[in-house]
């Protein structure tokens, strides 16, 4: 019975939640590192994050947790990011010399 848990279905739900965790940690934690989000673009975070959302509902209606705790992963990597993006941003900006 112990086998049970290792259906494909899991294996698969438990390889999408670590590349999920992968996929945009290490960019969190070198922008906090640096405090420059500079070459990191801001669609593209808030298409991370809108995408990561609509996981989160389809996998609400399909009662998939693999889905749904794997974006939620991503939801809170990419607000995250966004807010770096923001700070790191407004911080960076140098005045235009005349």
């Amino acid at each position: 019975m112990a086998l049970s848990f290792c259906t494909l279905e899991n294996l698969s739900g438990g390889v999408a939640i670590v590349t999920s965790i992968i996929g945009l940690f290490p960019q969190v934690y070198k922008s906090y590192r640096t405090k420059s989000t500079a070459d990191i673009s801001m669609s593209m975070l808030i298409n991370y994050l809108i995408c990561s959302v609509a996981w989160i509902i389809h996998g609400v209606y399909t009662n998939s947790p693999f889905v749904i705790y794997g974006n939620i992963v991503g939801v809170i990597l990419s607000s995250g990011s966004i807010v770096q993006k923001i700070i790191y941003d407004k911080h960076s900006k140098k005045p235009i010399e005349v």
